[in-house]
């Protein structure tokens, strides 16, 4: 039997909407799983109007089965949520629906009702409030997994992941942990192996530029290095410290899958050049499958159908890649 999936609807005021009436639309075009939305029917019939969109919509409770998610109409688990307009300013009201909308899908996870989520953009600063970090280090306390959390950007062609994620820079050198490096590249290593039965080759970048520092006891030397050697000791395809600012100029060259990162910019800046909007963030490490698109909430084109929706069917995609 095929498993399903759900789509959060994410943020009311954003593009959300609008590519997911988008993906339904070109849903014939590709291979997916069975899927549904986690949001609100009255907020999703209130935008595809003014979208103009002639999507049909059609409600579902938790006791659903494969037959409720085929045919012509977009099947939604119904979260409460009302708003006036269709569009209005992000809010506490639209955070609140939000998290509601996580807690169903986290919790039809958890009863393997379904095999994982999409979850379309949110605004993490207004969502958490300084409480979290963003949507990997919220979903890791959700399930108990915190510190086994992994940020994945994902492209077939080379994937991307930073040892810190959501934090300012000047964090960075002291947030950095031999131990981190060793169990996110596991992580990911695993997570290849079980997924496109491979074993990846990962780039692991320094943290200086061209990987020097005048200090005697630079990150490369103290950290990066050391976590090297133990995952060439554990048979983990590594190189590295590899310089930072050559490093996607030369993975072709050495056939590298992954590069790590040893911070968000760092890696997340020139791979968004290089695919744009295809490409999308796995969270690793959690009981479940979570991805999202790789894009923010679009709030200066939002009502205006300039969203593109590929990224999230490359998100729906990946899910034929699971059992």
């Amino acid at each position: 039997m095929k498993k399903s999936f759900a789509i959060i609807a994410g943020e009311p005021n954003s593009i959300s909407s609008e590519i997911i009436f988008k993906t339904w639309k070109l849903r014939n075009e590709f291979t997916h799983k069975p899927m549904f939305i986690i949001g609100s029917i009255e907020l999703l019939n209130l935008q595809k109007k003014s979208l103009k969109y002639s999507i049909k919509i059609k409600k579902i409770d938790s006791n659903f089965n494969l037959n409720d998610l085929s045919g012509d109409e977009l099947p939604v688990y119904d979260v409460k949520y009302k708003q006036k307009y269709p569009f209005e300013k992000i809010s506490t009201n639209s955070s609140q629906y939000i998290l509601k909308c996580f807690d169903v899908g986290i919790r039809l996870a958890k009863e393997k009702k379904i095999i994982g989520f999409i979850n379309c953009p949110v605004s993490k600063e207004h969502l958490f409030k300084k409480k979290y970090q963003g949507i990997t280090e919220f979903l890791s306390k959700k399930t108990g997994k915190i510190g086994d959390e992994v940020m994945l950007i994902y492209n077939k062609k080379l994937s991307v992941s930073p040892i810190t994620t959501h934090i300012p820079l000047k964090h960075v050198s002291r947030k950095i942990k031999k131990n981190d490096i060793i169990k996110k590249v596991k992580i990911i290593n695993n997570f290849y192996n079980k997924v496109f039965n491979k074993k990846p080759s990962f780039a692991i970048l320094g943290l200086n530029p061209h990987n020097f520092s005048t200090s005697k006891k630079s990150e490369e030397k103290e950290i990066i290095i050391k976590a090297i050697k133990k995952l060439t000791r554990a048979k983990v395809k590594v190189t590295g410290p590899v310089p930072p600012d050559s490093s996607f100029m030369i993975f072709h060259k050495y056939k590298f899958d992954i590069i790590i990162g040893m911070y968000h910019d760092q890696v997340l800046t020139p791979f968004k050049a290089l695919y744009n909007f295809e490409a999308i963030n796995i969270t690793l490490g959690l009981p479940f499958l979570r991805i999202s698109p790789d894009h923010g909430v679009g709030t200066n084109i939002v009502g205006e159908k300039k969203a593109n929706p590929i990224s999230l069917i490359e998100s729906i995609k990946f899910f034929n890649l699971t059992n």
